[in-house]
């Protein structure tokens, strides 16, 4: 049991995401940036905003534990063909994101036919790159029918940034939409994270697909 203002331990391999005690919801939280995701059993939300990125909360509805990613396919590249025997630059990180967050949650005990998936994100936020939500949303949409898992909830597309609350142990999800946008920080976030996952691999790095 989790002390008010207390942190559970964060499971291996997700002790570098921040993490930290949400006064107004009365919760242990993790917070997700682009490129991260996170999963918890021990009843924490996990938070992120997301502008054209797309987030997936996916969990095991028999046993409470799930997580929720944070992604973007780089700008330019076709992913309609994700499912080949070698996966293009543009879908590095896409698929990247689905895959090692079902994994994570099968290898603690989940099983395929029990994951509820929620889908958020995919706005047009950026300028000057109108399509990048909506091929965001596909990629999603594509990879999750060839996987033949099905979506219980979604909120995409749209022109609005939102903030998305999520609770692995119950499903439970709030969004707020951003409608007032005092500064950039989305915009710029995603733009850096564009250009870092453009960028070609380091000759010699190892692939993980």
């Amino acid at each position: 049991m989790t002390l008010q203002g207390e942190l559970p331990k964060p499971l291996a391999g997700f002790e570098d995401v921040n993490r930290y005690w949400d006064r107004r919801m009365q919760v242990p939280a993790a917070k997700i940036m682009p490129g991260e995701f996170y999963v918890s059993a021990q009843g924490e939300m996990i938070s992120t905003v997301l502008g054209s990125c797309i987030s997936a909360c996916i969990r095991d509805t028999r046993i409470g534990v799930g997580g929720m990613n944070h992604f973007m396919l780089p700008e330019s590249g076709e992913h309609s063909s994700w499912a080949g025997s070698e996966v293009s630059a543009s879908m590095r990180y896409g698929n990247w994101a689905m895959e090692f967050l079902i994994n994570a949650i099968l290898k603690l005990g989940g099983q395929r036919n029990s994951l509820e998936i929620k889908l958020f994100g995919g706005g047009q936020v950026l300028a000057n790159m109108t399509d990048i939500g909506q091929r965001n949303i596909e990629f999603a949409f594509d990879y999750l029918k060839n996987e033949r898992l099905t979506i219980s909830a979604q909120d995409v597309g749209g022109t609005l940034p939102r903030k998305v609350l999520y609770f692995p142990d119950t499903g439970a999800v709030k969004i707020k939409k951003l409608k007032s946008r005092h500064n950039d920080t989305v915009e710029r976030r995603e733009q850096e994270y564009i250009r870092s996952i453009a960028k070609p691999p380091v000759a010699g790095e190892i692939e993980l697909f």
